[in-house]
């Protein structure tokens, strides 16, 4: 389920998303623009909101399948990550409605992702489930680079 929740969020609904709302305009939007939107809100927003009410509510689940770490004092790290995610999402999620917190929502989401990518890189013994939260935190910080400094 983890996977799929991943891949949907970071890359299938962000595309859809493009792609219909590119087919239905009435007016010429720029790929780079809805591009930045969208992922803004799925990447930025829904998923990290989503990771963040798991890791608030149930912190076993990131410190044990993500990192190994079965040691219970490590659940109120977690949750306290779960804490910057739920706010970090609000961000990315408000950004639909309110254009001019986008590009701040793809600062702040994407230079989390970047460096939680970096975070995981030097983590021994990675999962699965950790190479997968690594290979897809560098790609949404690529794309939310590309995206901010192509719109400064």
């Amino acid at each position: 389920m983890y996977f799929v929740a991943v891949i949907s969020l970071l890359l299938i609904f962000p595309v859809a998303s493009v792609i219909t709302e590119s087919a239905l305009s009435n007016h010429v939007v720029s790929i780079l623009a809805l591009t930045g939107k969208w992922f803004v809100f799925w990447a930025a927003g829904i998923r990290l909101f989503l990771a963040g009410l798991r890791q608030v509510s149930q912190p076993s689940f990131t410190a044990e399948e993500i990192f190994g770490l079965r040691d219970p004092g490590s659940f109120a790290i977690v949750r306290e990550l779960g804490f910057a995610n739920l706010s970090m999402g609000l961000l990315g999620i408000c950004s639909i409605f309110r254009s001019g917190w986008l590009i701040p929502a793809a600062i702040v989401g994407g230079l989390y992702y970047g460096l939680a990518g970096a975070g995981h890189i030097f983590h021994p013994g990675k999962n699965a489930k950790e190479y997968t939260a690594m290979i897809s935190d560098w790609f949404v910080f690529l794309v939310l680079l590309d995206f901010v400094l192509s719109s400064i």
